[in-house]
């Protein structure tokens, strides 16, 4: 915090800075505050405006609407303990450009943030808070082969050690806390388990030369499927060539059994 004495120098990112003079703060209201945020020792304050010229030439401060450049005006007032000072450019008497604002606290100047510091401001917060939690919780895991993950208690007045669960109890006293907490189902569960169980959801890929081999074995059964086919009906044809041949009609003789003489009678002597 400056002092009313000397003429301070605004550093970079005046955000963190602040200004007073106690002389004026008993006595402040809407009709002074200009003339109070004009002292030589406001850093804030830039004597090239068109305050200043008017000041130096006893003007009203009506002249300033007229006038083109770098200008103070009075934005907002709560008396007796707030006062909105705006730094403006203004281009013609309907038109000025905002540059930065200041705010009077019962006697005391800051500068108002922007957009962009209260966004950055902000994510730096959450960014430290969400780093120290998980430096925290790194500090609290520990591993065992056998009994996998738990968690370190270190609640202030009771001993460490791993959270587990607390053994049943046939009979509950009623208005005392218990002392270990029932631990979650993700700390059950073991590590291996978790694995298995994305495993399942999300099966590993094939090598090429496995993922190859079956293509190959179909291939080879639908050639041995047509190979099979075309040897049936081969013998097909030859079993049907065959019935053809024994179906047709054999060679008649020019002495059939039906056409020969009869028998000749032999005659016995008498």
């Amino acid at each position: 915090m400056l002092p009313g004495r000397g003429v301070g120098c605004l550093p970079d990112n005046p955000l963190g800075l602040s200004w007073h003079d106690s002389n004026w703060i008993p006595m402040l209201n809407s009709n002074n505050i200009l003339d109070y945020f004009s002292e030589r020792s406001n850093p804030f304050y830039d004597r090239s405006c068109n305050n200043e010229a008017i000041k130096m030439q006893r003007l009203s401060m009506d002249q300033l609407s007229n006038m083109i450049g770098l200008e103070y005006c009075l934005l907002h007032v709560q008396e007796p303990i707030l006062y909105v000072v705006r730094k403006q450019h203004r281009h013609s008497p309907t038109h000025s450009t905002p540059i930065a604002d200041f705010y009077i606290v019962a006697g005391i100047v800051y500068q108002a943030p922007d957009l962009l510091s209260i966004i950055n401001s902000h994510m730096m917060s959450s960014a430290y808070h969400l780093e120290t939690a998980f430096e925290e919780l790194n500090s609290l895991a520990r591993f065992h082969p056998s009994k996998g993950y738990s968690w370190e208690n270190r609640r202030p007045g009771q001993p460490t050690g791993p959270v587990t669960a607390p053994p049943p109890s046939p009979v509950k006293v009623t208005g005392k806390r218990d002392i270990e907490e029932a631990s979650s189902q993700f700390q059950r569960l073991r590590v291996d388990m978790l694995l298995v169980e994305l495993t399942r959801k999300f099966p590993l890929p094939l090598p090429q030369a496995l993922s190859a081999t079956p293509q190959n074995t179909i291939n080879n059964q639908q050639t041995n499927e047509l190979i099979k086919k075309e040897v049936k009906q081969e013998i097909k044809q030859e079993m049907i060539q065959d019935i053809n041949i024994k179906q047709e009609p054999q060679p008649t003789n020019s002495l059939s059994p039906s056409m020969r003489p009869p028998p000749e009678k032999k005659f016995k002597p008498a």
